[in-house]
């Protein structure tokens, strides 16, 4: 009896010795400091460690910390030496997986509005803001231009990340746009059109009661162009659902947006906002390529890579 008490204390701590560890207070005040002053935080991101774990690295522990801005948060994985001198950003890639094909996987498209071809290859998909100005430089060059070039070979598709705290009717406008897109298509992008053209009529309104009174008087105007089921309109208009609008907006963040106009094509983000006319036409050639496609021939002079506008 007394062997399997020995044995089983010595067991008990070789389980303790691979469990996590908290981190000192004082290891725990050295990684924040390194990391507040390389990262260059503001102040008011708090910086939450989490515990000491074993790693797949020798000589290295596995150590997570996590940014909380308060309305959000980021969780990043580092490597701690084992003498605890030296911290190690990680990042690790998965070959086994196409990360452009994962990220189309995490964008729900079902019911969405489509310009172009719905079955074509290539998927252009746009998270945008009603109120944003870059979003109304982006709707512009990609309508009509582009949808004229590639519209039988991409389907273009907008997806609703409204930054409320700056853009007061911007969800507003996201709202209504669905109540005309659960109806009609090009009812939904009539109003798209109108909207990013027209910025500045519903911006000159004083007050949110009147700009929402304007946008939903132009929301019925395309409802009726569109010989949409009108009560059905006004009553979903009336409602202000915001379920849907704030469920695209949870996607996209775990897609990495945090402002708008977010473009993936494909599941690739372009980066650099609102891109003048040729950069686009190059991202949506190198697409067409990747997939076996023959991109357009393009207007004369404004060919793929011919420089910015």
């Amino acid at each position: 009896m007394a062997l399997f008490r020995r044995a089983f204390a010595a067991f008990l701590l070789i389980c303790l010795g691979c469990s996590a560890q908290s981190v000192s207070p004082d290891l725990s005040h050295k990684i924040e400091v390194q990391v507040r002053s390389f990262y260059n935080l503001p102040a008011r991101v708090k910086l939450v460690l989490g515990p000491i774990q074993p790693s797949e690295f020798p000589n290295y522990d596995a150590l997570t910390i996590t940014l909380d801005g308060g309305d959000k948060k980021v969780t990043y994985d580092f490597l701690l030496s084992k003498d605890r001198n030296t911290l190690i950003r990680q990042t690790k890639l998965d070959l086994t997986k196409d990360p452009f094909l994962e990220a189309m996987k995490k964008m729900d498209l079902t019911n969405r509005p489509v310009r172009g071809t719905k079955s074509a290859k290539v998927i252009a998909v746009n998270y945008d803001d009603f109120e944003c100005p870059y979003c109304s430089r982006m709707h512009q060059t990609l309508f009509p231009e582009l949808l004229k070039e590639y519209g039988d070979k991409v389907q273009f598709v907008y997806k609703d990340f409204p930054l409320s705290e700056i853009h007061p009717w911007a969800m507003h406008a996201a709202v209504n746009a669905n109540c005309l897109a659960a109806q009609n298509n090009d009812a939904y992008w009539d109003f798209a059109d109108y909207m990013h053209n027209n910025q500045r009529e519903i911006n000159s309104l004083k007050g949110n009661a009147t700009q929402f009174t304007a946008l939903d008087r132009i929301t019925v105007d395309q409802g009726q162009k569109h010989s949409v089921d009108i009560p059905r309109l006004q009553t979903c208009i009336k409602l202000q659902d915001e379920t849907a609008v704030k469920a695209s907006l949870k996607e996209a963040e775990g897609l990495g947006v945090d402002g708008t106009p977010a473009l993936f094509v494909n599941g690739q983000k372009v980066e650099g906002g609102a891109l003048p006319i040729e950069d686009l036409r190059e991202v949506l050639d190198r697409a067409l390529v990747e997939v076996g496609l023959t991109p357009p021939v393009h207007p004369a002079g404004q060919s793929s890579g011919s420089g910015g506008q």
